[in-house]
């Protein structure tokens, strides 16, 4: 089997549900994973919008997850045995859900990368430093990618 990236809460391709954006409790979703590469021993998680005005906009960076997890409950906060939260586009080392402008649809990369030894980072490091130390340790990947649309009266609330 391949190494796979799912989410109780939604399908790939399917829109995110409102409680996990910035117009609900913008809390993260439960997502579970399978199938891991042999020899995995850490594994980071990345969600973007690459539709973002400004270009790819970071939600979520989790790095030295713990593999033996089997997936993230909603709402997850991370402690340093489990893992750690690196900074987003918003500057929040914490998830921060989708949240594109009034009447636009957005796409949402969940990726989660499979790696043969946990990071030597800082609590709180940038997207750019988790990809840099990643270089030639990644053993696999998988993805879920799904949709979030805001329609202009919830953008107004």
């Amino acid at each position: 089997m391949a190494f796979r990236l799912t989410s109780p809460a939604f399908r790939a391709g399917e829109a995110i549900p409102t409680q996990y954006t910035c117009d609900g409790a913008n809390m993260s979703p439960p997502l579970l994973w399978a199938d891991l590469p042999t020899n995995t021993q850490s594994l980071v998680l990345i969600v973007d919008d690459p539709d973002a005005p400004s270009g790819n906009w970071t939600h979520w960076v989790v790095y030295n997850l713990d593999p033996n997890m089997g997936g993230l409950p909603e709402s997850f906060a991370p402690s340093g045995r489990s893992a750690r939260q690196g900074f987003n586009s918003y500057q929040h080392a914490r998830y921060d859900g989708p949240c594109p402008p009034a009447n636009s649809k957005h796409s949402y990369h969940f990726r989660l990368f499979a790696l043969d030894q946990p990071l030597d980072l800082s609590p709180e490091a940038t997207r750019v430093e988790v990809l840099a130390h990643m270089q030639g340790h990644v053993l696999g990947s998988a993805e879920l990618t799904a949709t979030y649309a805001r329609q202009e009266a919830r953008a107004a609330q």
